[in-house]
C-alpha cells in the first residue's frame, strides 16, 4: 500500500482537535551506545549541518561518531535523573498541564500528544496517536521560540515527511516562532524577577541562546534578529538599562565562524571588565536540558570564577511553570481560532458510519 491508513479508523469516530508539542531531543540513556544512534539522526539532518552531503556523511561517520558519543554520555551522567533525560521529564510536564488546559476548556473536543524531533517519542508517533484519537485538525507548536530552520525548519520538515505517506490528511496549522510574544515575555521577565527577591540583581545580565554558524544568518535565517528582539522586549520589561545586560550564543560546535559574541568567551572577559557578578538566563530553551544544565550552569561558572568572577547564578527556564503553561495554552488556543471546537454538533457520525458499511467498510 503506496499511503499509509489509520488501522483503528472508524468513518463513525467523532472529529477531533489535536496539538502536537515538539521538542528537539534526548538520547534514550546516558550511554556512549545510546547517545550513537541519537547523535547519528540528529547530525545527518541537513537543515542541521549544512554540509554537501558525501564530504559531511565521511566526517560524522568516520570521524564524529567515534569519538563524540562517548564525550556526550560522560556530559549526559551528569544532568540526567532517575526519572531520566531532563529535556524529556520537563517536556512530559508541560504535555500533562497543557492537556489538563484543554480538556477543562473544550472537554474531550481537543487531544495533545508530544514529540521529540530526534529520537522518542517520535514526530510520526506522536501524529499517529492524535489522528488514533481522532483529531482532523491539528496544531504543531515547536517550542523552539525563536525561529531557526535548524529547529523550527527540521520540525516542519519532519511532519511535512510523515503527512506524504498518509492517505488522508488533517487541517494543519505550524506555530513558526513566538519570540515576541507579549505574554511569553512577561513570564521569562517574571522569572528573572522571582529570582531577584532571594538573590541580589548581579552586575550583569547575560541573555545566552544556542549559537548556529554566521553562514545560516548570512543566507536569511532570522534566528540572530529574533534572539535580539527578545532580549531587547525583556530588558524593556525589566525596566533594564543597555548597560544592564548582554546577549550571547553559546553551544558552538565544529571550527567555522558562529554567531557572535560567544558565551564563554564573554564570560571570560567580564571579569577584567568590572563585571564580578552574572546571572544568565536562556531565553531560548522553553525546558532545562544538557545545554543548561552542565554548559551553562557548570562549564561556564568554571570559566567565569577562574577569570576571577565572583558570583555566578543561572535563571531556570520556564519548564512547567503555571505561567509557561498557561502562555502555551494561549497560544494554541489563538492558533486554533475558527476551528469548530465541537464538531460532533453538527455532523451525523451514525450516518456517516452506516454508509462506510453499506460500501464495505470492516467499521
Amino acid at each position: 500500500m503506496k499511503y499509509k491508513s489509520q488501522s483503528s479508523f472508524s468513518h463513525g469516530q467523532a472529529d477531533k482537535v489535536g496539538v502536537l508539542i515538539s521538542n528537539l531531543g534526548t538520547p534514550e540513556a546516558p550511554t556512549k551506545q545510546a547517545l550513537k544512534p541519537y547523535l547519528k539522526q540528529f547530525l545527518s539532518d541537513p537543515r542541521v549541518v549544512e554540509v554537501p552531503k558525501l564530504i559531511w556523511w565521511c566526517v560524522l561517520n568516520l570521524v564524529i561518531l567515534n569519538i563524540r558519543p562517548k564525550r556526550s554520555a560522560e556530559a549526559y551522567k551528569t544532568v540526567w535523573t532517575e526519572e531520566g533525560s531532563p529535556l524529556l521529564v520537563h517536556t512530559k510536564n508541560q504535555a500533562l498541564g497543557l492537556t489538563e488546559k484543554l480538556k477543562t476548556e473544550y472537554g474531550e473536543n481537543v487531544v495533545l500528544s508530544y514529540a521529540m524531533r530526534y529520537g522518542q517519542p517520535s514526530v510520526s508517533h506522536a501524529i499517529d496517536d492524535l489522528l488514533a484519537q481522532g483529531a482532523r485538525k491539528i496544531v504543531v507548536l515547536p517550542l523552539y521560540p525563536q525561529y531557526c530552520a535548524s529547529t523550527t525548519g527540521s520540525t516542519f520538515d519532519a511532519v511535512a515527511e510523515d503527512f506524504v505517506k498518509r492517505r488522508w490528511l488533517p487541517d494543519f496549522r505550524f506555530v513558526s516562532h513566538y519570540h515576541d510574544n507579549a505574554e511569553y515575555i512577561k513570564c521569562v521577565a517574571d522569572k528573572i524577577r522571582k529570582h531577584w527577591e532571594t538573590h541580589p540583581r548581579a552586575d550583569k545580565l547575560l541573555f545566552s541562546y544556542h549559537g548556529i554558524p554566521k553562514r545560516y544568518l548570512l543566507n536569511g535565517d532570522p534566528y540572530h534578529c529574533e534572539c535580539y528582539k527578545t532580549s531587547r522586549l525583556i530588558a524593556e520589561e525589566l525596566g533594564l538599562e543597555e548597560s544592564e545586560y548582554m546577549t550571547s550564543f553559546q553551544s558552538r560546535f565544529g571550527r567555522e565562524e558562529w554567531l557572535k559574541p560567544y558565551t564563554d568567551h564573554t564570560l571570560k572577559a567580564f571579569p577584567e571588565q568590572g563585571v564580578k557578578s552574572v546571572q544568565v538566563v536562556c531565553p531560548g530553551f522553553s525546558s532545562d536540558c544538557l545545554e543548561t544544565i552542565e554548559e551553562i550552569g557548570e562549564e561556564n561558572r568554571e570559566y567565569f570564577e577562574e577569570a576571577g568572577g565572583e558570583r555566578y547564578e543561572y535563571i531556570e527556564a520556564l519548564n512547567s511553570d503555571d505561567a509557561h503553561i498557561n502562555m502555551l495554552f494561549n497560544l494554541v488556543k489563538e492558533n486554533m481560532a475558527g476551528w469548530n471546537m465541537d464538531p460532533s454538533a453538527s455532523n451525523n457520525y451514525e450516518l456517516r458510519d452506516a454508509r462506510a458499511k453499506n460500501l464495505g467498510a470492516h467499521k
